[in-house]
């Protein structure tokens, strides 16, 4: 059995609910985890998911900003919220996929909204730069980010570090620059290794190869300048990482009309 995840940092699930349809009935992912949907949860739009067949939603929602979910077109076993920073913004969901999906062996799924940071990278003046590394601390010691020998997880999302060289457009020129310092790389090496995580995108594209998720909205020749950075990742535990089949970045979404400034990353699994 295969099984396709998707990830994408929406930017207003209701302004950008016919693009998210137009992707959907393209790729036709079983699970769509979404990140900064920016609406709370009654206001979210489960019917019109539900027509697009995903009517299993796992939700973390908030007025106005941030908010999380994951939708899937099977059946979950479970459902979690976490907080961080023992703060309630709606930056992480969870879901098992177990029995009810018809999986032998369990699959969790955590999404996640790292905080950006704002653009001061100072903790000591910029208290959202502080919330940003506080958070990647205390995700490094979550014990739902240690999986267990043989456990299956996946953790997707926004995490809003482009951790290596080859994630940005220019190592040198973003060293200072939120979202690529060494400070937040070297936080979210560390987590990615408590854990033991697998980087599956760089499973299938190697450095020193450029490869980017995200294209500033301050841009307007994004596509020819091509000064992206890579904030949207997929890790899998290590008891997944031979059941890797395909990962893909809809570059192409970055150029539809009204678009996120994030594009969807896809990764097929067999399981």
């Amino acid at each position: 059995m295969q099984l396709k995840i998707t990830t994408w940092n929406i930017n207003s699930v209701r302004l950008r609910i016919d693009m998210v349809a137009k992707f959907i009935k393209t790729v036709r992912p079983d699970v769509l985890c979404l990140q900064e949907i920016k609406c709370p949860d009654d206001a979210f739009p489960r019917k019109r998911f539900q027509r697009l067949g995903y009517e299993h939603v796992a939700l973390n929602g908030q007025k106005g900003y941030h908010g999380v979910v994951v939708l899937s077109r099977l059946p979950f076993d479970s459902t979690t919220i976490k907080s961080y920073c023992d703060n309630t913004d709606s930056r992480h969901v969870g879901a098992v996929l177990g029995e009810k999906a018809g999986l032998r062996d369990p699959l969790t799924i955590h999404n996640y909204y790292v905080p950006a940071g704002g653009d001061e990278p100072d903790p000591k003046i910029n208290p959202k730069f502080a919330h940003k590394l506080a958070f990647l601390d205390e995700l490094a010691q979550c014990p739902h980010m240690l999986p267990k020998r043989n456990q299956r997880s996946i953790v997707v999302g926004d995490l809003n570090v482009a951790p290596l060289e080859s994630d940005v457009w220019s190592h040198k020129a973003l060293l200072k620059v939120v979202s690529h310092t060494p400070i937040e790389c070297e936080k979210l090496v560390a987590a990615q290794r408590a854990g033991k995580w697998i980087d599956v995108a760089r499973s299938f594209v190697p450095e020193p190869q450029k490869l980017y998720t995200w294209w500033s909205y301050r841009s307007p020749d994004w596509a020819s300048a091509d000064k992206g950075r890579r904030l949207d990742h997929v890790w899998v535990s290590p008891a997944l990482g031979d059941r890797l089949a395909a990962i893909k970045v809809a570059r192409d979404a970055r150029g539809w009309e009204r678009p996120s400034d994030h594009v969807p990353v896809t990764v097929t699994l067999d399981v």
